[in-house]
């Protein structure tokens, strides 16, 4: 086996913040009685994810010097993250964020950086050498919001990709925080041409196409040469992909959801930790639809508890949440087959004309 040092390191760009998540689903932050305090940011819930699946990962990020930054960092590390590429901001909070959860699941945003701290990452902060390691870079869209964090994103994934990096991309679009959404589409599309591997949702793929249709053709339209694979959530629907060679989709496991934050990143850091040292899945259909099976089932899991990071699930977890799926559908298929069989026992039975003394 693999030991976690022999692992490539992916290098997580971005923000961490504090979601504060209802403690009742439903109702509105108004109505909320209390919250539940959750770290989040999702890069940082991916750098999270690659380990609890027992990969190597590394943060790179500005935190408020507060006792939410010092914590957030501390959490960093008690999972297994390298955090060597986090700098503080003694004049700058760390980021909050509320979160509410609707009836559905599904969430709606009120944030609290004005600014924060992620924000106000400058280029001559950037840990060069922690990124040159990286075999992966990741990163999203919100630190392309303002300067100077913009900037430093920008060299962060120069130097990424100069030393060899894969580069992957989820925008993770999150409207309240832009000035307008021509303005976030026209950033988040700035980048787009530079990554190899991209991730959005079915909600994110509407927003940059400006196309209500969820099918291939508008999929396919956010193409661009150097892209290996487009990825492309659907939520209780599972996802599609897209490459060079063929594309396809791969379905998701039924779950009770009570909290869909974080069940995106949880999907794209599984299936990078999985891709990390083999890249020939990116090119094989078999690989590619097994390791997409794993990410659904880490994503799904997630979504069965509050909060991001405390629902990310560890390798086993994923293991046995499919092992236990198949062995539900071998069941009920084996039920059904029996029942179906004798149905079909009791009809021709029926048929057969009784004799005398029989």
């Amino acid at each position: 086996m693999t030991s976690t040092r022999e692992k490539g390191l992916i290098v997580s760009f971005g923000e961490m913040l504090i979601d504060f998540v209802p403690t009742e689903s439903g109702v509105s932050l108004a109505e909320s009685p209390g919250f539940l305090k959750a770290p989040g940011g999702a890069p940082a819930n991916v750098a999270i994810a690659v380990t609890r699946l027992g990969g190597r990962s590394a943060f790179v990020g500005k935190l408020g010097g507060d006792e939410f930054g010092h914590m957030l960092a501390g959490i960093l590390r008690e999972n297994g993250v390298d955090d060597t590429g986090v700098s503080f901001d003694k004049g700058a909070r760390t980021a909050l964020a509320f979160v509410t959860l609707r009836s559905d699941g599904e969430r709606e945003f009120m944030f609290y950086r004005n600014p924060s701290a992620d924000m106000l990452l400058r280029p001559d902060e950037l840990n060069l050498e922690l990124i040159r390691s990286a075999k992966v870079f990741h990163y999203g869209s919100i630190s392309l919001i303002t300067e100077p964090c913009r900037s430093a994103h920008l060299k962060a994934m120069e130097v990424a990709k100069e030393a060899g990096a894969l580069l992957s991309y989820d925008p993770n679009l999150r409207e309240p925080l832009w000035p307008s959404p021509e303005e976030a589409r026209k950033q988040i599309m700035s980048i787009w041409d530079k990554a190899e591997i991209i991730k959005v949702s079915d909600v994110e793929l509407e927003f940059l196409t400006e196309n209500k249709k969820i099918d291939d053709e508008s999929a396919m339209s956010l193409w661009h040469p150097n892209l290996k694979l487009l990825l492309v959530t659907l939520g209780e629907d599972g996802c599609r992909y897209y490459t060079k060679k063929f594309h396809g989709a791969v379905q998701t496991f039924n779950v009770n959801a009570v909290d869909t934050t974080g069940a995106g990143d949880s999907f794209i850091g599984a299936f990078l930790s999985k891709i990390v040292d083999d890249q020939s899945v990116l090119e094989d259909e078999k690989k590619l639809r097994k390791v997409l099976r794993f990410a659904n089932a880490c994503g799904a899991i997630t979504t069965t508890k509050k909060g991001a990071i405390p629902a990310l699930p560890s390798d086993s977890e994923a293991l046995s949440f499919i092992k236990d799926n198949q062995r539900r559908k071998e069941n009920t298929f084996r039920v059904g087959y029996v029942s179906c069989l004798h149905s079909s026992l009791d009809s021709r039975l029926q048929q057969i004309p009784c004799s005398r003394g029989i």
